[in-house]
């Protein structure tokens, strides 16, 4: 079956750690994350707004901006377990067990947690997994599918989501 594909990107920044990491990675840093999402249709909308169009680039941008960009850009990505990087984010008069227990509750119903309730009011991630390339990813890919098959009217569906995590790293998400 021949398909037309789109592909958008964005970029954001963001700081995160992998905690079981054996080398430098374990430690606190930062990203200048690039990520690609690719959609794909048999063929293009007939008619009316996207018309000629597998989804257009506006629309995958939004959608984009609002699953990525918003939520993550310039916040720190971290994983639930990571109990000594939460930790240090916890709030000064909040009680650590019933912060990282209000996250782990969020994390269980929604796939992840946002909060500025943070020591610095920094926007904080968390997820359930490490927060590697792999593991955003797939983390990304399953919350924007939904959103690219609504906005495309069915039509086009998300087949891949790359990660850049660097120049010259990436890994890749696909349906």
């Amino acid at each position: 079956m021949s398909l037309y594909h789109v592909t958008r990107r964005i970029g954001i920044d963001a700081g995160h750690r992998i905690r079981n990491h054996a080398s430098k990675c374990r430690h606190l840093h930062g990203h200048r994350y690039e990520i690609e999402a690719t959609c794909a249709a048999p063929r293009p909308h007939d008619d009316g707004e996207q018309s000629g169009m597998v989804l257009d680039f506006g629309f995958l941008k939004d959608e984009m901006l609002d699953v990525i960009d918003a939520p993550c850009d310039h916040g720190f990505l971290a994983e639930i377990a990571d109990v000594e990087a939460l930790a240090m984010l916890c709030p000064e008069a909040a009680d650590f067990s019933g912060w990282h227990a209000a996250l782990a509750v969020a994390v269980a119903a929604e796939g992840f947690a946002l909060t500025t309730d943070t020591r610095l009011g920094t926007k904080l991630y968390v997820l359930g997994g490490p927060p590697t390339a792999e593991g955003l990813a797939a983390h990304w890919f399953g919350r924007l599918a939904p959103r690219v098959a609504a906005r495309s009217d069915g039509l086009a569906r998300l087949v891949n989501l790359r990660v850049w995590e660097t120049p010259n790293c990436h890994a890749d998400y696909s349906a």
